[in-house]
């Protein structure tokens, strides 16, 4: 199961025992935010997509939409998202619980400027009933992202 994968990623920083589980699913950004009591936008979502071949993972705040003339002027490609049943075999989570930590060697993480306005967010741990709340600068060293960049509008 993927949040064990995460659970033994984390270990290697000693804060696995900072994962929250829950009894109901926090699948989704609402979902999440009902399950942590945040606001919505707190929630990290981490979208997957395809650039040049190579599995990406966009990580923004709940409330950030893709920007498709945004994306396209970065990624030089329009945003194509992974089917759900492509998500598991590229990123190596499911659906629901799609996270930048212990994923797949050959995917490639970025963060969105959207989450810099907040000290704190919550991205899932690969299940669809769990999440951590990590610092912006925890959320850099735990996920191994490449850059930041701007692609999602929306939010400001």
């Amino acid at each position: 199961m993927a949040i064990e994968k995460v659970r033994e990623y984390f270990k290697n920083y000693g804060i696995e025992d900072r994962i929250q589980e829950f009894d109901v699913s926090s699948a989704t950004v609402q979902l999440a935010a009902e399950a942590l009591n945040c606001e919505p936008c707190r929630i990290a979502k981490t979208l997957s997509f395809m650039v040049s071949e190579k599995p990406v993972l966009i990580v923004a705040a709940g409330d950030a939409k893709i920007d498709n003339p945004k994306y396209k002027a970065r990624f030089g490609t329009k945003a194509k998202m992974l089917t759900p049943d492509e998500v598991e075999e590229r990123i190596g989570h499911g659906v629901g619980g799609v996270c930048p930590f212990a994923v797949n060697s050959d995917v490639t993480v970025y963060l969105d400027e959207s989450l810099k306005r907040f000290q704190t967010v919550f991205p899932a741990c690969g299940s669809s009933s769990s999440a951590i709340e990590l610092t912006i600068e925890e959320l850099e060293k735990y996920s191994s992202f490449t850059d930041w960049v701007d692609v999602c509008k929306e939010w400001n």
